[in-house]
């Protein structure tokens, strides 16, 4: 009876550590197949454009294919969601940006909690909006645009990336700071907006940084300033609109995330990846042409920078009365 008691105990405990002890060779042998990477976004815009740079690499150094995949709509809520349900074994990551930080005070009976849901793993980037006008437009600094908004009866159209996106935050800071009359004109994503402001239809956008350097270089749009600190490498005329407006400031950033209960060996591995992928010389020169700004970060550090990123722009949320649902 004793020998068949310690047989069927031994057989229990094996049974019962034989997922964990899967679970954990899956971990060690990460990534095995293609990796999905949702980007909640647009094709064209920020997210995207760092995501590409970033994922190409990512490939390289760990030898599978990783698939971006653009699922944009309700400022990147839709592709949360997606990404919220996946099974947490590292093969459905997410690439996000600074909507990740704001949506919480936008939306109302979401399917997913922001801090719950997602395990952060990295900080990808940090990259300024830069305030770009149709160059017919008649100003040259932000004062210009200031005083152009002031003389305008009506006021300006400005565009923005969407309801709720960086790019209308830094248009209602900008509102508040100057006391312009500035008409919120929101699209499906920055690169639609673009195309907008080069054809003149809407004249003023705060654009995400990375996405508009070879349009104001080629002369299709004409940028004013920026909203990160000092000079830019690909701009370096541009100056920063703290200059003229102090406090003025705003970084749209990209950081990567997976399902909750993924694996911890999983995203220690995906984690120093990210790091090696974005030291590397081939990136981080693509990076600084497009003004992106990154540096190695520990997930417990990347928390932390996503709370105080939703606390900053709560405030603003709050300031301008922004619901989207």
């Amino acid at each position: 009876m004793s020998g068949n008691g310690i047989s069927r105990r031994a057989v229990l405990a094996a049974t019962v550590a034989a997922p964990f002890a899967r679970r954990a060779r899956a971990a060690d042998a990460w990534p095995n197949r293609p990796v999905q990477v949702m980007v909640p976004y647009p094709p064209a815009g920020g997210a995207d454009t760092t995501a590409r740079i970033l994922y190409a690499k990512l490939g390289t150094i760990l030898g599978q294919q990783f698939v971006v995949e653009n699922r944009g709509g309700a400022g990147g809520t839709i592709g949360e969601a997606l990404v919220a349900k996946a099974t947490p074994d590292g093969y459905t990551i997410l690439h996000d940006a600074t909507a990740y930080s704001v949506n919480t005070d936008l939306y109302s009976n979401l399917p997913f909690d922001y801090n719950k849901s997602f395990d952060p793993v990295a900080l990808v980037s940090l990259v300024p909006n830069i305030l770009v006008v149709t160059p017919s437009v008649p100003v040259k600094t932000l004062a210009d645009v200031i005083a152009f908004a002031k003389a305008a009866p009506g006021g300006i159209d400005m565009a923005s990336s969407g309801n709720g996106t960086l790019q209308h935050l830094s248009l209602e800071m900008f509102r508040f700071m100057t006391g312009i009359k500035v008409n919120h004109v929101p699209y499906r994503g920055g690169g639609n907006a673009l195309t907008d402001v080069i054809s003149g239809q809407v004249k003023f956008f705060f654009s995400n940084g990375s996405s508009c350097v070879g349009l104001i270089q080629s002369g299709q749009l004409k940028a004013i300033a920026h909203t990160g600190k000092g000079r830019l490498k690909s701009l370096p005329d541009v100056p920063p609109a703290s200059d003229t407006l102090p406090g003025f400031e705003a970084y749209e950033w990209n950081g990567v995330f997976v399902p909750h209960g993924t694996p911890p060996a999983i995203v220690r591995t995906l984690n120093g990846a990210i790091n090696e992928a974005i030291r590397a010389p081939e990136v981080k020169e693509r990076f600084e042409q497009l003004n992106i700004d990154s540096r190695p970060t520990r997930p417990e550090e990347f928390r932390a920078f996503v709370q105080d990123q939703m606390e900053r722009w709560s405030k603003v949320v709050k300031e301008a009365n922004i619901k989207l649902g």
